[in-house]
């Protein structure tokens, strides 16, 4: 039997998105989402994981979009103070001091809401930058929580999840076949994540990312496909 995590990015990005990842939990297969501490929406999702507490979330560490929540990393923002963007960003003019300081502060945001993480992932799989690995390794081990994959492959040094987490339930990659499919691509001994990016449309979505209708296409599967006899939701 393959065991499946089906983990939607972005919670807290925007009510839109809060709303989308709320029904493709509700009403279909998301069994996880990962929340950024740093968005518009952040304090809506917040109050949509406590309304749910059945729904396992975890922390998606932000670096490459909005503002940080503490002072003084000027290595990690542009003039304006905000994160760069991904086609800015550089690893290796991070100070790992603040950014292990930002990200400190967005787990413990998280946990001073009275919630309970369940894992690490990031924006833009920034966490999976070699140039990174130290503050993710001295997080996860400080919060004993385990991190997402890269792929098949484990993050130095971290504990995952699952054996494998998916990255092309996207863009192109999403269509109402692939879940159906995904017996045929492994055994049933794994536990698999599949990243998916449900959401409604709002303004703070529309203007804030590049990733905008395809996500109502994911909602509509999310919350209307059948899975294989031989796959569970975990």
């Amino acid at each position: 039997m393959i065991k499946l995590i089906v983990n939607a990015d972005d919670f807290g990005f925007s009510h839109g998105v809060n709303h989308g990842i709320i029904d493709s939990f509700l009403y279909g297969i998301v069994n996880s989402t990962t929340m950024m501490m740093t968005m518009a929406g952040t304090e809506h999702a917040i109050q949509l994981a406590k309304k749910y507490p059945k729904l396992r979330v975890g922390i998606h560490l932000v670096l490459t979009c909005g503002k940080p929540l503490v002072d003084h990393v000027p290595s990690l923002v542009d003039n304006n103070g905000h994160f760069r963007t991904l086609s800015t960003f550089d690893p290796k003019v991070i100070s790992l001091v603040e950014l292990e300081r930002e990200w400190t502060a967005q787990i413990e945001r998280f946990i001073n809401a009275g919630l309970k993480p369940t894992h690490l992932d990031s924006h833009h799989h920034i966490h999976t930058l070699k140039e990174l690995n130290p503050v993710v390794k001295n997080l996860s081990r400080k919060f004993r929580l385990p991190v997402r994959r890269n792929g098949f492959n484990l993050i130095d040094g971290v504990n995952s999840f699952s054996d494998v987490s998916l990255f092309d339930f996207y863009g192109e990659g999403v269509n109402p076949d692939y879940f159906s499919k995904l017996n045929e691509r492994f055994n049933e001994s794994m536990t698999v994540e599949v990243m998916c990016h449900p959401a409604y449309l709002d303004n703070n979505l529309l203007h804030g990312s590049s990733y905008t209708y395809r996500r109502l296409t994911e909602l509509e599967i999310l919350t209307s496909v059948k899975l294989p006899n031989n796959m569970i939701l975990m």
